[in-house]
């Protein structure tokens, strides 16, 4: 199969936050969601996968990747892109499974939000066959900086929980510093622009740290779903993760107090409210 087959002949089922921006960036031409508002030239989601020949998975959990895919009708030679943060262990018994029937198989996870993902500032981490791996080069670069394979089916996820876990702790550590900032009456905006000066800087200051010190709390990426990522790794971890069981309980607590459907950077409000 040709590259620029590949590249052109693209689909999408879950058509959320990721999957809207992957299609845009993409070009894909068929996207489908159990929102059927959200869907485009497809009724079902095998339209998707009848029609073309890479589909992305952009779902919330690897069982729900399984009952999509059971599904399915793949033909042989499709090639399935699965963005989905989910089991690890799971996403490399698909690959097996899959390879079986003759369809390829990357778990292909992004760092970084949809918002970036249309900037083309997302790092993806990529799952599987090597060779599969370069012939998708190409498609995968339409909407990241760099993409990176790290290893058989399964990697990209296990790779995606490693790099959640300093993420989501960064994310945690700067809502306790602003919370503490405004206990100690100083100037929230110049806290954080101190704080991106200092050694305490972090990326997720300039994604997130706005966004918590004037409650915009409109979703780049769903506090619940990051919940899922946690309860993920310490699920995948033989050693207690302390801070991340620490976490947990924060998110826990956001999402009982309403705000599992706004922003990750949510997550301040576990703190502020007792």
């Amino acid at each position: 199969m040709k590259p620029d087959m590949i590249e052109s002949v693209t689909g999408i089922v879950g058509m959320g936050l990721m999957g809207s921006a992957l299609m845009k960036m993409t070009g894909a031409e068929r996207g489908w969601d159990v929102d059927g508002a959200r869907c485009v030239n497809a009724v079902t989601a095998g339209d998707v996968f009848e029609n073309c020949v890479v589909v992305f998975l952009c779902l919330p959990n690897s069982d729900i990747v399984r009952e999509v895919l059971r599904g399915a009708d793949l033909k042989a030679g499709r090639i399935v892109i699965d963005t989905t943060t989910g089991d690890p262990s799971e996403m490399a018994a698909l690959g097996a499974e899959l390879k079986e029937r003759g369809v390829e198989y990357l778990d292909a996870t992004v760092s970084g939000s949809s918002a970036q993902l249309m900037k083309r500032e997302v790092l993806v981490m990529v799952g599987g066959d090597g060779k599969v791996f370069e012939r998708c080069r190409g498609l995968l670069e339409r909407f990241a900086r760099e993409v990176v394979h790290v290893g058989p089916c399964g990697s990209g996820a296990k790779m995606k929980l490693v790099t959640n876990l300093v993420l989501g702790l960064n994310r945690a550590a700067l809502a306790e510093g602003i919370v503490f900032a405004q206990q100690m009456e100083l100037d929230l905006a110049q806290t954080l622009d101190v704080m991106r000066r200092s050694m305490a800087y972090s990326r997720i200051m300039d994604t997130k740290g706005e966004k918590m010190i004037t409650g915009d709390f409109e979703p780049q990426a769903k506090l619940s779903q990051h919940l899922k990522d946690v309860r993920l790794m310490l699920a995948a971890s033989e050693l207690p993760l302390p801070l991340s069981e620490t976490h947990r309980a924060l998110l826990e607590k956001a999402e009982a107090l309403g705000y599992g459907e706004a922003d990750n950077s949510a997550v301040i409000q576990a703190i502020l409210k007792p």
